[in-house]
C-alpha cells in the first residue's frame, strides 16, 4: 500500500510518501497553499501521480486534548481532500514532527535557508513513518 502523508500548514504543505512494502518514506516537496480547495486539487494530483492508495493529514492535537482551530483546519483540509480524491483520508497525529524534522536536517549539515525550504516535507516524512508504524494492519 503506498501512501501519501500531508504536513498541513496555513502557507505551505509538506509531502512525504511511502513505497508499496511502507518500509521506505520519502519527502517530495511541498505544495503552496492560498485556499484550501486549491491545495487539495494539488494534492490529489500528487496522489494520483505516485499511485497511492491511501493519503494521510497531520493533525495538530492539543496536549489537553481539545480539538484547537488548527486542528478544524486540518480535518476540514482533510475532508476535502477525499471528496476531491476519492482515496481515504485518514488523520494522524502530528505531535513534534516540525521539531524531528528541524533536528534531522539540521544534524544533516544543511544550512538554516535550505533547512527551511526542506522542513514542511521532512515533517511529512515523519508524520507517514509514524502513521505507518501504528497502521500495519490497514486495507
Amino acid at each position: 500500500m503506498r501512501v501519501l502523508a500531508v504536513d498541513f500548514g496555513e502557507k505551505r504543505m509538506g509531502l512525504a510518501v511511502s513505497d508499496e512494502s511502507g518500509a521506505l518514506v520519502v519527502p517530495v516537496g511541498a505544495v503552496a497553499r492560498t485556499s484550501d480547495a486549491q491545495a487539495a486539487a494539488e494534492v490529489a494530483e500528487a496522489a494520483l501521480s505516485r499511485e497511492v492508495t491511501r493519503i494521510v493529514v497531520g493533525y495538530p492535537r492539543s496536549a489537553s486534548g481539545i480539538e484547537t482551530s488548527s486542528a478544524t483546519r486540518a480535518r476540514n483540509f482533510a475532508r476535502r481532500l477525499h471528496e476531491v480524491s476519492g482515496l481515504p483520508v485518514d488523520l494522524h497525529d502530528e505531535s513534534l514532527t516540525t521539531v524531528a524534522a528541524e533536528s534531522s536536517l539540521r544534524e544533516l549539515g544543511l544550512p538554516p535557508a535550505r533547512r527551511a525550504l526542506a522542513r514542511d516535507a521532512e515533517a511529512a516524512a515523519a508524520i507517514l513513518r509514524d502513521y505507518l508504524s501504528v497502521s500495519r494492519d490497514l486495507p
